[in-house]
């Protein structure tokens, strides 16, 4: 029997581009411009799944959505969305929706959703709560950033373990505040706890706590991070530095859930949702022997990787109002940024990424007297802030450097930052795949995602392109647009 699927948009153009994709596909198709049919229509029993805009003229779908999961709650419903933040996406799953596409929207990807949510209808997911928050924890409406609100909005009401990966300042401790502020376990604690920060002889009682006397100078018991997270969520920030002999008991952790004090001997139940964080290269440390791969395995159960800010440049004037909004808040005079100085920002490679940003802004609002900050001073400060980085100093000075020149350059002061000492083994490695994986984006960011144009503009067997980018973890967004 053929799926009857509703469609209700104000936009006649998408009606027309949906009607006949969806008609194609083999599904018949009824179409709407306002809210009060689609609920006529469903309320009547007719339909297989909704396909909805979130504002039309009558009524927002976020205040339909409950009445529909109330009237038929196996009824699946796709909600699209011109107002691509990550709130959008939170309230979509909130408020019952299958899953959520932002505008513009990819056709194929839509189909293949409808496929799947015909197919095995979900549940109705548990409701996070009248009390969350109206904030908008993460900010920034491009591609990459859709995606990552998507994965999110899925995991909340899971259990899952994350591995967040990225450059430092991308935001992961964010990411994962917010999971866990939107997610279940919201009333519980949140607990974070940076590996690179802590002493490794004091990692494991830092994670499990220590009896008195465990050690010299354990004077007390103290309890560890797991305990202190309780119910709630335990954040582990950059992971890769954690030691050998925490990740072996960290692995018994997530084995058995349970854990011992450092000097004692009566196992502890534990109910922590983890989520690891890290801006190293893994597989890498697993080769040199740095990381356990059992551990890899157990904490990697879904990979996020959070894109640089220079793969996601449209963001910056969103940050930048976000920023401001923040220093206006804590007392700072409040400024404006003139078009051409966000332009100058949006073309800088921001070696921090976002928090390089808010640095920048905050600031540019304590310093400068101006109301308005112009193409001038951003550049200025810019210019102040770049130091070590060869790639950022030909792109500010407008030089031509060539990829030779950079990387001998970027290794000048790779070593020099060692002093005497030499940096960690299977450097030849780590330098080709970190070249490796932004070739690989760059191609495919030209492409639009086309995986065989990309394959021959890189000179590769499309095989061999689709295997680096499954080990590379190269996120591939691909363009609702003609290529």
């Amino acid at each position: 029997m053929t799926a009857t699927i509703l469609v209700a948009d104000d936009d006649a153009a998408i009606r027309t581009v949906l009607n006949q994709a969806l008609s194609r596909a083999g599904y018949d198709v009824r179409i709407t411009s306002n809210a009060a049919t689609l609920w006529r229509w469903i309320s009547a029993g007719e339909g297989d799944l909704v396909v909805t805009d979130v504002v039309m003229p009558d009524e927002n779908a976020f205040d339909l959505l409950p009445r529909i999961k109330k009237a038929r709650p196996d009824l699946p419903v796709l909600v699209m969305s011109a107002q691509n933040t990550f709130m959008t996406a939170i309230r979509a799953s909130e408020k019952g929706a299958y899953d959520y596409l932002p505008k513009p929207f990819d056709l194929t990807e839509l189909i293949a959703i409808i496929g799947r949510a015909l197919a095995e209808p979900k549940k109705k997911p548990a409701r996070l709560g009248d009390d969350m928050q109206d904030g908008m924890p993460l900010v920034g409406r491009s591609a990459a950033m859709q995606e990552i609100y998507r994965v999110l909005a899925r995991l909340m009401q899971t259990d899952l373990t994350l591995m967040i990966t990225g450059e430092s300042g991308t935001g992961k401790e964010l990411v994962a505040k917010a999971l866990h502020d939107y997610g279940k376990r919201r009333n519980g604690p949140f607990v974070a706890i940076n590996m690179a920060a802590i002493p490794r002889d004091l990692i494991e009682s830092e994670l499990f706590g220590h009896e008195k006397g465990a050690f010299t100078g354990a004077q007390n018991r103290s309890s560890g991070r797991f305990e202190q997270a309780e119910g709630g969520t335990l954040f582990l920030d950059e992971i890769g530095d954690m030691p050998m002999d925490a990740q072996t008991r960290l692995l018994r952790v997530l084995q058995q859930g349970e854990y011992t004090t450092v000097g004692g001997r009566t196992p502890i139940r534990t109910d922590v949702r983890i989520v690891a964080a890290t801006n190293k290269d893994l597989k890498q440390s697993i080769n040199q022997g740095l990381f356990r791969e059992d551990l890899y395995y157990r904490l990697n159960v879904v990979p996020l990787r959070l894109p640089p800010l220079r793969d996601r440049a449209e963001d910056i004037p969103d940050l930048v109002r976000h920023f401001v909004q923040q220093g206006e808040k804590e007392g700072l005079d409040s400024k404006r940024f003139e078009q051409e100085a966000l332009e100058v920002m949006k073309s800088y490679a921001w070696p921090g990424n976002v928090r390089e940003v808010e640095n920048l802004i905050r600031r540019l609002m304590a310093l400068y007297p101006q109301d308005v900050i112009t193409r001038e001073i951003v550049e200025q400060e810019l210019r102040s802030d770049i130091n070590d980085s060869p790639i950022t100093k030909a792109g500010a000075s407008g030089g031509n450097v060539t990829i030779a020149q950079a990387v001998e350059e970027n290794m000048r002061s790779y070593f020099a930052s060692f002093g005497d000492s030499l940096p960690p083994p299977g450097l030849y490695d780590r330098v080709l795949v970190e070249m490796e994986y932004p070739l690989i984006l760059a191609a495919l960011t030209a492409t639009r995602g086309n995986q065989i144009k990309a394959a021959d503009l890189l000179g590769l067997n499309r095989n061999t392109l689709r295997k680096k980018i499954r080990e590379l973890g190269v996120s591939v967004y691909r363009s609702s647009r003609t290529a």
